[in-house]
């Protein structure tokens, strides 16, 4: 059996990195490429007190089942389907059944961190690095966490400073370097995407021959 391409994306929180990965699925059948989420994979803490919980570093490599993300990766690698977990933001902790996935051909996983820890870079064919501004990327995550995960404005500014620009100048960003592909994620538009589809397509083709 021919091993599945492993894409990872990542980027700054915010910098457009989802917008892309679902940008790349949509050029392939369903049946072709599957999406793996970093953020499932965020670690249980339904054991501890919820104000607790909300005090944990979210943008810090420990906060995520890293070996597990690394597991199913592998297993994806090798044609074999595996059950994402399904993670809520609101009450950080798991929620209902896992989601079967997989397999695929082309495996995208993208998150935060997938370039910047180890163990999930060595599991990737290609590392895409999606860049933009903190300005943009903070307007964003605003908008993300008000709008669809119901929180506050000012709690978001505070894990903001505290964690996840932090996390992005210590860890995330320096991750660039790993990329075999930078992208603007500022471009609502841009040919970035169509030369990255057209790559990914030249290395399943390679991989079919």
């Amino acid at each position: 059996m021919t091993p599945a391409l492993l894409v990872g994306i990542a980027g700054g929180s915010g910098s457009g990195k989802t917008t892309l990965a679902r940008r790349v699925l949509a050029e392939f059948s369903q049946t072709c490429a599957v999406l793996v989420p970093s953020d499932a994979y965020y670690r249980d803490l339904s054991h501890l007190p919820p104000t607790e919980r909300a005090r944990r570093n979210f943008d810090h490599p420990d906060a995520l089942d890293t070996g597990l993300l690394a597991e199913h990766l592998t297993a994806l690698r090798l044609g074999r389907a595996v059950d994402v977990p399904r993670y809520d933001f609101a009450t950080h902790s798991l929620v209902g059944g896992p989601a079967p996935t997989g397999p695929a051909p082309l495996v995208v996983v993208e998150g935060v961190l997938v370039l910047a820890v180890e163990e999930l870079r060595s599991c990737l064919d290609l590392g895409v690095f999606v860049a933009a501004r903190a300005e943009v990327r903070l307007e964003r995550r605003l908008r993300r966490d008000v709008v669809q995960r119901g929180r506050d404005r000012e709690s978001v500014l505070r894990q903001w400073h505290a964690s996840v620009e932090p996390m992005h100048e210590a860890l995330v960003g320096p991750s660039r370097r790993h990329a075999h592909v930078v992208v603007s994620g500022e471009e609502a538009e841009s040919s970035s995407l169509a030369a990255l589809v057209s790559r990914i397509r030249m290395a399943l083709e390679t991989r079919r021959d």
